[in-house]
């Protein structure tokens, strides 16, 4: 009999953990709960809001999981502790297997929203996460995956609505300006180790400080944009929201914080979650 009788489950459990860890939890969380709000504000209902969450949930974690499966070699060379594959607790092939399963996973539970709007998502998933993963990080149109992911997002939650109507302009154009401006975020810290390990995606091209003053940029104009698109007045709420935007993006530029430090960083967070709260406020002014 064995003396470790826990071994196999301890094991798994491990593995779990380790997994969790790879598929990029924070991000894949964020936009989960982000699309799951703007499905319940739009009028989905409980089913298909859940519906909407359980499929945005699946793409999210293939995303994740191919995107640590694809850098496996490139975080083993730089020692990445923070990354289970480099770290030797999952195997690339372990992480790739559980991406593609995620992927496959994805299809059914979009088709609970309809054909269109499974379409939607899993042109949003492919063209724009996995695009991302595997062919277009190393060049100068790294943004587009990630404009064509987000802007997929408003389309996968109207399209599933009776009738299947097409998300507003203002945001299909808000989502997209989010997703090019949440990409310049989530490079940030990384573009030395990037630029090092040959990865020129449009942000390590231009250099950490230049990348922090577009997405800014970007991210502004998605509060813009949201703000003054829909018909009517934006009310106190969405005034609000641009208000604290813009105050946070001054602060970002202030002479002595904008050279360096972590100011800027935070002015476009503050940005984003601007942008999110005001779609989130818009939701049942989508179509």
């Amino acid at each position: 009999m064995s003396l470790y009788p826990s071994a196999v489950p301890v094991r798994a459990t491990h593995r779990s953990a380790a997994l969790l860890r790879s598929c990029h939890p924070e991000p894949t969380l964020a936009v989960t709960v982000f699309v799951t709000a703007l499905a319940a504000a739009s009028g989905r209902g409980a089913s298909g809001t859940a519906a909407v969450a359980a499929a945005v949930l699946a793409g999210q974690l293939s995303v994740g999981w191919c995107n640590d499966a694809v850098d496996a070699a490139r975080d083993t060379a730089a020692g990445r502790p923070d990354k289970p594959v480099a770290a030797g607790a999952l195997s690339p092939r372990t992480v790739a297997v559980a991406a593609t399963a995620a992927l496959l996973v994805c299809v059914p539970l979009s088709l609970l929203s309809g054909v269109p709007a499974a379409l939607a998502h899993l042109t949003g998933v492919v063209a724009g996460g996995w695009a991302y993963n595997l062919a277009l990080k190393r060049t100068r149109l790294s943004p587009l995956p990630y404009a064509v992911g987000f802007a997929s997002l408003p389309a996968f939650v109207t399209l599933g609505l009776p009738g299947h109507p097409w998300p507003a302009w203002w945001a299909v154009v808000t989502s997209a300006l989010l997703g090019v401006g949440a990409h310049g975020l989530n490079v940030l810290p990384d573009i030395e180790d990037d630029l090092a390990a040959g990865v020129r995606g449009l942000p390590q091209r231009l250099g950490a400080l230049l990348s922090r003053r577009l997405a800014l940029a970007v991210l502004l104009a998605a509060v813009a944009v949201v703000t003054l698109g829909p018909p009517g007045a934006p009310g106190t709420s969405g005034w609000a929201c641009a208000a604290a935007a813009v105050c946070a993006a001054a602060a970002g530029t202030v002479p002595r914080w904008r050279e360096g430090g972590r100011w800027p960083f935070r002015a476009a967070v503050v940005a984003a979650g601007m942008v999110v709260a005001q779609l989130m406020i818009r939701g049942g002014e989508l179509v």
